[in-house]
């Protein structure tokens, strides 16, 4: 993830890189949920943890993805 970001070409291709990061991340998140529900990890607290965390990464890139597109029309405005 961190170290697609600086590779980008421009700030259509950082927004493109941005909405893919979101979507692993999403779908991380869906992957350790199901791991949740059928108990396939018997350390409840570790699964709940990365849980919490795959969530706080998604509004993160959420957010960076919101503030670039924000700035992008600004500027163009």
């Amino acid at each position: 993830m961190y170290r697609t970001l600086p590779r980008a070409k421009s700030t259509d291709d950082f927004i493109n890189k941005v909405a893919i990061i979101i979507e692993e991340a999403d779908e991380s998140l869906y992957c350790l949920e199901i791991i949740h529900e059928v108990k396939l990890i018997d350390k409840n607290s570790m699964i709940k943890n990365l849980i919490k965390e795959a969530n706080e990464l998604t509004a993160i890139f959420v957010a960076i993805s919101k503030t670039t597109k924000a700035k992008k029309a600004n500027h163009n405005s």
